[in-house]
C-alpha cells in the first residue's frame, strides 16, 4: 500500500474511524517498544547464562523461564501484528480467530512455565478445559468463515452443489 492509497482511504474515513486508526497505530508503536525492551532483556539474560556456562541452560527452571519469555514475545508479536493488520485494512475490529489463537498461545505459555509440582490438579484441569474450549471456539469460528476462494463463478469445494457436480460429472441426477 503506497502513501497515495493511504491518503485516499484516510479522506473517506469518518471521525471515529480515524480515531480508531490512530489508536491502533499508537498501540502498535507502544507494543513494538515493549517487544524491543523485552527482547533486549531476554538477550542479556541468555548472554549472561552462556557466559556462566552452558550447564545452567539445561536447568529446568531456567529453561522454563527462557521459553516463557520467548512465548511472551511471540504473543506480543502476534498481538501487534493483528492490530497492525486491522489498521492497514481499515477494519474496525480485530478478527475473532486471532483472539482465539492469541489466547491459545497464552495458555501454551502457561503450560510451559507451569510448575507441575506446585500446581494443583484442579488448576491443571481448568487450564486444559480452557484450551479445549478455546480450540472448539476457534474451530467453530473458522468453519463459519469464508469458504475456500476459487475462481469467479465457481462453487466452494465444500458446497453440496460442487460435490454433486464432481460426483455426477456435471450431469443432473
Amino acid at each position: 500500500m503506497d502513501w497515495e492509497e493511504i491518503r485516499r482511504q484516510w479522506s473517506v474515513l469518518g471521525v471515529y474511524d480515524k480515531f480508531e486508526q490512530l489508536v491502533a497505530l499508537a498501540l502498535t508503536f507502544l507494543i513494538s517498544v515493549i517487544i524491543m525492551v523485552a527482547l533486549v532483556e531476554l538477550t542479556k539474560e541468555i548472554v549472561l547464562l552462556v557466559a556462566k556456562g552452558a550447564s545452567d541452560l539445561l536447568d529446568y527452571k531456567i529453561f522454563q523461564s527462557i521459553f516463557g519469555q520467548i512465548m511472551t514475545l511471540l504473543i506480543a508479536l502476534e498481538f501487534k501484528h493483528s492490530i497492525l493488520k486491522m489498521a492497514q485494512r481499515g477494519e474496525s475490529i480485530i478478527q475473532v480467530k486471532t483472539v482465539f489463537l492469541i489466547a491459545l498461545m497464552a495458555l501454551a505459555r502457561k503450560f510451559i512455565i507451569l510448575d507441575i509440582h506446585e500446581t494443583g490438579a484442579a488448576t491443571i484441569a481448568a487450564l486444559a478445559a480452557a484450551v479445549l474450549t478455546l480450540s472448539v471456539g476457534y474451530w467453530l469460528v473458522r468453519e463459519r468463515g469464508a469458504p475456500v476462494q476459487r475462481a469467479a463463478g465457481e462453487e466452494s469445494r465444500s458446497s453440496p452443489l460442487a460435490r454433486l457436480t464432481r460426483v455426477t460429472g456435471g450431469r443432473e441426477s
